[in-house]
């Protein structure tokens, strides 16, 4: 499997924290770590902006989503908010976590938690060009949905 290089710049408050690493050979994201002073306690409806203690250099052509840990998510409600939060590769200041506490518990949050991860995946770009209609006549891509959405397709 081939490595992205990636450059990280690590700031005085995320000195000392481990440096971000994929938990096995096939994890597809890697954790996020709070680079806070001493704990936070995330009340149930309550949101934080948790810093990591880092920036990093995410090559042209590749974007870092966000996205929330399933065990944070099922066992307490934390998930993080804008999911996935898009970090793109022209930003260079450090990498922040918007959480949430859904849960119905108070959550406190600790210097080094694992409170969210990160995947590197490469983009798109995409040139638009309008039209009247979006299906030529006998066009095989329309579909029993057509123009229907949320939940249209029904329950099963």
């Amino acid at each position: 499997m081939s490595h992205l290089s990636i450059l990280l710049e690590i700031l005085s408050h995320g000195e000392g924290l481990p440096l971000p690493e994929h938990a096995t050979e096939e994890s597809s994201g890697f954790d996020l770590r709070a680079a806070i002073e001493g704990s936070v306690l995330l009340e149930p409806g309550a949101r934080f902006l948790v810093p990591c203690g880092f920036s990093m250099k995410i090559p042209k052509g590749f974007e870092g989503q966000i996205r929330s840990r399933s065990g944070l998510s099922l066992n307490h409600g934390i998930v993080v908010l804008n999911a996935p939060g898009t970090i793109d590769s022209d930003y260079y200041g450090e990498i922040k976590v918007l959480l949430a506490n859904l849960g119905a518990s108070e959550f406190e949050l600790s210097r080094g938690l694992r409170c969210a991860q990160m995947v590197i995946s490469p983009i798109q770009r995409c040139n638009f060009t309008v039209t009247s209609c979006l299906l030529e006549e006998g066009d095989a891509s329309e579909s029993r949905r057509g123009t229907g959405g949320f939940g249209s397709t029904g329950v099963d």
